[in-house]
């Protein structure tokens, strides 16, 4: 499918929302390598429970503003939301690195994590408007997998800029980067359309056959996704501590970190793509399968099996988003997709919030170990929840 769909606005606009989730990705992943790090910080010296909390907090309060978010997108379009967002954690970030105190780190992290609300519920909504009736899958495939390229970036800066910057100045340079990046995105305004004027422009006029939203199975996919989110979430938090178990130096760890999350984003475009073609319920299910596999199995796998291992364990753990940020525009009609990608987001990234806290907690009462092996297992509940969803979903794909 050729993503530009023949239109100069609607390809630029689809640039636009990759790029700057790009950096939103890069600005809130950036802290998992540097997890480590900053646990064992001398003016910090963190519990596996605190490092879970920090995390945590971070990722919670990007979801309080995506619901409004939403709403304010209905009004005023998506542009200047989505930069100003960007702008704001990245200033966040130069805080959280001057700081020298817990209690002052969580604080900033909650502060900084605002502006992260704005980014997966607008550019999503946008995207998925613009090709509501034309491979709509593989175009929010491509933003989801524009956001895993910010995610890769994570620790290959990581094991750039460690050794000599240390975690601090690593978060300095990225929040630095981030604001002249947001500047020069901001002077592209006059070639992108939208907010409204893009569904009036580009939007088939068949989509409002979907005569009104069905709450419960987004209240199903949006259970999924909030496992899903979890997981994920969790994985990527405490994935590093296994590694470290292993023997992996600060480095190495960095190295099977960017594999698993180039996996990652080859899953998130890969299954965006596929679905066009084949279907939701087969991704949904291969890719639960092979993260729960997975996961348990990096505890027993040798050393020298670890990269093909992340890298496909990394498939396995991002791609089924794409497929089920695609299911959500099924049962949300276009009018309400800003305002539904906001609640969906907001359920899905509560997931993720909450998972590294309680996994936390389940690592310093029992072992980190257990604690993979508990995921591994969670992740199966996916798999019988997603049939509840399988006959609504072949009746809308049908439609569409």
């Amino acid at each position: 499918m050729n993503l530009s769909g023949g239109t100069g606005k609607r390809r630029n606009t689809l640039i636009f929302a990759s790029m700057t989730h790009i950096w939103s990705d890069l600005f809130f992943v950036i802290i998992v390598p540097l997890l480590p790090l900053i646990q064992s910080d001398p003016d910090l010296l963190l519990s596996y429970t605190e490092a879970g909390l920090f995390k945590s907090v971070y990722a919670a309060s990007s979801v309080v503003l995506q619901i409004p978010a939403g709403y304010l997108a209905t009004k005023f379009g998506e542009f200047w939301l989505l930069i100003f967002g960007n702008v704001w954690v990245g200033i966040g970030l130069i805080g959280m690195a001057l700081t020298s105190g817990y209690f002052l780190l969580l604080l900033l992290a909650l502060v900084a994590g605002f502006g992260g609300g704005t980014q997966h519920p607008l550019a999503t909504s946008l995207v998925s408007k613009i090709y509501d009736s034309n491979g709509r899958s593989t175009a929010v495939g491509f933003v989801n997998f524009a956001g895993d390229i910010g995610k890769l970036l994570a620790p290959l800066l990581s094991l750039l800029c460690v050794a000599r910057f240390g975690w601090r100045g690593t978060l300095r340079i990225v929040g630095l980067f981030g604001l002249v990046n947001m500047v020069v995105l901001a002077t592209i305004r006059p070639w992108i359309k939208l907010g409204g004027d893009v569904r009036n422009e580009f939007q088939d006029v068949n989509i409002d056959k979907r005569e009104k939203t069905d709450l419960a199975s987004f209240g199903t996919i949006g259970s999924i996704g909030f496992i899903d989110s979890g997981i994920r979430s969790a994985a990527l938090a405490f994935l590093p501590f296994i590694l470290k178990d292993k023997g992996l130096v600060d480095n190495q760890i960095f190295i099977m970190l960017t594999f698993l999350l180039a996996g990652g984003a080859l899953g998130k475009f890969l299954c965006g793509w596929l679905d066009d073609r084949y279907g939701s319920m087969f991704l949904i299910w291969a890719t639960k399968f092979i993260t729960a596999v997975l996961l348990v199995y990096t505890l027993f796998v040798p050393s020298a099996l670890l990269i093909p291992l992340m890298f496909v364990l990394g498939i396995g753990l991002n791609g089924t988003s794409s497929v089920l940020y695609s299911l959500v525009s099924l049962f949300i009609t276009s009018k309400n997709r800003s305002v539904g990608y906001g609640y969906y987001y907001t359920i899905t990234e509560s997931g993720g919030t909450l998972a590294p806290i309680l996994f936390g907690i389940v690592a310093d009462i029992f072992n980190i170990r257990k604690t993979i092996m508990l995921m591994g297992l969670s992740t199966l509940v996916i798999l019988p929840a997603s049939l509840i969803l399988k006959t609504k979903i072949d009746i809308q794909e049908e439609k569409s």
